[in-house]
C-alpha cells in the first residue's frame, strides 16, 4: 500500500514537471587557488606550510643540491640510502653513503630495506596551499615502499616546474591511474590524549630540498 502511495505521489510530480523549462546550469566559478600569482610567494608560501608540518625545509640550486643532499645524508648519520630508478646520479656524486640501487631487475627486498638508513627521490609535484609532497612512482621516485620504510626522506622539489599553489591546479597534471601518495610532512599520529607520535605509517624525518634555479 505505501509503495502504491508513494508511486501515486512520484508519478504526480513527473506530471507537473513535464512542461516545466529546463534549470539553469549553475555558475561554477570556483576559485582554483587563494594565493597570488607571484612565484616568490607560492614558494615562501610551501616554505612555510612544509614547516609547519614539522618537514626541514632547504631551498638551494641545482649546482649546489649534491653537496647539500651530501651534507644532509650526513647529518642525519646515514649510512646506506635507496636509490629509485631514473635518479639523477649527479644528486648523490657528493655523498659517501652506500647506494642500494632499486630496479625492476634488481628489486630492494624487505629485509634491505628494512636496513636502508635514507631515501633521496625527486617528486610529480609540491603544492603550496596545503604544503604537500605528491609522488606517483614517477622517474627517481620509485615504489611506494621506497618512501614509507627508511627511516629518513630526502625530496627534491624543483620549483620551476614542480610548484603549483593549490590541489585544483594539481589535478589536471597528475594522472589518476598512477599509484599517486601524497605526504605533507612527516609520518605522524597520536593517540586520544593527543600524544603525537612520529614514524609508525612511514618515515620519521622529511627533507625537502627545493631546487630554485
Amino acid at each position: 500500500m505505501k509503495q502504491n502511495s508513494r508511486a501515486r505521489i512520484l508519478g504526480r510530480i513527473r506530471q507537473a514537471l513535464l512542461d516545466a523549462p529546463p534549470s539553469p546550469e549553475p555558475a561554477r566559478d570556483y576559485l582554483t587557488a587563494h594565493t597570488s600569482d607571484d612565484e616568490a610567494a607560492i614558494l615562501d608560501l610551501l616554505h612555510e606550510n612544509l614547516a609547519d608540518y614539522r618537514a626541514n625545509v632547504h631551498r638551494t640550486t641545482e649546482t649546489d643540491l649534491p653537496a647539500l643532499v651530501a651534507e644532509l645524508l650526513d647529518r642525519h648519520g646515514a649510512n646506506t640510502i635507496a636509490v629509485p630508478p631514473g635518479l639523477p646520479a649527479a644528486w648523490l656524486s657528493e655523498t659517501t653513503a652506500q647506494q642500494q640501487h632499486h630496479d625492476a631487475n634488481s628489486p630492494l627486498t624487505p629485509h634491505e630495506l628494512d636496513t636502508t638508513h635514507a631515501v633521496v627521490t625527486s617528486c610529480a609535484l609540491a603544492i603550496a596551499e596545503t604544503g604537500t609532497i605528491v609522488l606517483d612512482g614517477g622517474p627517481g621516485q620509485g615504489r611506494r615502499a621506497l618512501t614509507l620504510v627508511p627511516d629518513l626522506h630526502i625530496c627534491v622539489v624543483r620549483a620551476k616546474d614542480q610548484l603549483v599553489g593549490s590541489v585544483p591546479q594539481a589535478l589536471p597534471r597528475l594522472d589518476p591511474t598512477r599509484p599517486q601518495t601524497w605526504i605533507s610532512g612527516p609520518s605522524a599520529t597520536s593517540d586520544i590524549e593527543l600524544d603525537r607520535v612520529e614514524g609508525v605509517h612511514g618515515p620519521r624525518q622529511l627533507d625537502v630540498v627545493i631546487v630554485t634555479s
